[in-house]
């Protein structure tokens, strides 16, 4: 949905193959087979893995190091400071799991003839081959921008989601605590980073020399589908990113606690 009808593609509505999430999905498996679905799931895994791995195993760590000596709790600066800089640095070690993520994803829409990888390998062989090693780090800006503002809107929110809930004593620190937390972090999440990671993702799409830069891209998109294509595929990104932050933060918040129970006293 991101990339649909985009500058390369006449504005025509034969080219509007996906309308809304159940149109997509029911266009894909008609159209594709159902393991359209999972396209780039291998290339997903590693990006999950090596993104989440920094930017969520870091950010306590480092919001401890914003926070000023003797102070009694970690102010709102700190966090976001510290969602910022686990977000930038995650990008910059594994940004090549989210290009090639990206590309085999869009790979997949082609016909068998003009599809250009034919498996995860593949697309990292392809790419740095064809656009050199800097192809691997197409979009980095974009990225970093948008995970900073992806890892505040989780992260942060979702400890000022938690701490107001526990401090008012609506709820207590239990899964259900954890399960609302996490789902009001994901809209949060989605609601600011979706103009960015729909430039984020054409840019990562798009062919060698289709775009000047990222500020190019950004203009192209808004002369063409105005402020409103900013927000091409809310719906499907919601359903991501809040499903992502429910297993992910109710999972953390066991995990965490399993590991405490674990320690020798």
């Amino acid at each position: 949905l991101q990339i649909q009808g985009e500058v390369r593609i006449p504005r025509t509505t034969s080219t509007v193959a996906y309308r809304g999430v159940l149109g997509t999905l029911s266009t894909m498996v008609r159209t594709e087979g159902p393991r359209s679905l999972y396209s780039g799931l291998v290339a997903g895994l590693q990006r999950q893995m090596s993104f989440a791995s920094i930017r969520i195993g870091l950010y306590d760590s480092v919001k401890q190091l914003y926070t000023p000596k003797g102070a009694e709790s970690t102010g709102l600066a700190a966090r976001v400071l510290a969602g910022c800089t686990t977000g930038a640095v995650a990008v910059a070690c594994a940004q090549p799991t989210d290009v090639v993520k990206v590309r085999f994803q869009a790979n997949g829409a082609l016909l068998d003839g003009a599809r250009r990888y034919s498996g995860t390998v593949d697309a990292y062989r392809t790419i740095a081959r064809e656009e050199g090693v800097r192809g691997l780090w197409r979009g980095t800006l974009p990225n970093i921008a948008r995970n900073a503002i992806v890892n505040c809107g989780e992260l942060v929110t979702y400890d000022l989601i938690k701490d107001t809930l526990l401090r008012a004593q609506l709820m207590t620190d239990n899964v259900p605590c954890h399960f609302v937390a996490a789902f009001g972090a994901g809209f949060c999440a989605t609601v600011v980073a979706s103009p960015v990671d729909v430039v984020k993702t054409r840019y990562m799409n798009a062919d060698p020399g289709q775009y000047r830069n990222v500020l190019s891209c950004l203009l192209a998109l808004l002369m063409q589908d105005g402020l409103a294509g900013f927000y091409k595929g809310f719906v499907p990104s919601f359903l991501r990113l809040g499903s992502w932050n429910v297993v992910m933060f109710v999972s953390y918040e066991q995990l965490q606690r399993a590991v405490a129970r674990a320690r020798p006293a």
